[in-house]
């Protein structure tokens, strides 16, 4: 059941142009470049319960790691705040290891509007809102 709330919860990540790949179809994955031959894969392997998951799906059809980081800018499998590794946070696109250490630092999140506050100290409410794409908080 888990694994079904990692590929439903995020969609607000859709609204703000980075596309679910959980709730992606087939056709909007082709359309990346170089993922036309893997889409349906990409598909077949849903969910992705992590963005190392996706990962390596796209390292596995040959994908290249430049490749794959913009890739992440458009299309990425949504992070769980609280069960996230050091290597998941990593794939965020423009991610340090300095922030990857405070998304960490705060662990476990309540509330979307925690990681909000607690990465809002770190910079500003434009970054915030973009690296809220890539996250999500599970309903306790």
């Amino acid at each position: 059941m888990a694994l079904l709330a990692v590929a439903v919860l995020p969609a607000a990540a859709q609204d703000n142009g980075v596309i679910n790949v959980n709730t992606a179809t087939e056709a909007q994955i082709s359309a990346f470049p170089g993922l036309a031959p893997l889409a349906a894969t990409i598909v077949a392997k849903r969910p992705y319960a992590s963005p190392t998951a996706f990962d390596a799906v796209l390292a596995a059809g040959n994908i290249a790691p430049e490749q794959r980081k913009l890739i992440y800018t458009r299309l990425w499998a949504p992070l769980n705040l609280n069960t996230s590794t050091l290597e998941d946070i990593m794939l965020i696109p423009g991610m340090s290891r300095r922030m990857a250490d405070e998304f960490r630092e705060y662990k476990p999140y309540r509330s979307i509007g925690q990681f909000r506050y607690e990465i809002g100290k770190y910079v500003s409410k434009a970054e915030v809102a973009r690296l809220e794409q890539y996250v999500f908080v599970p309903p306790r």
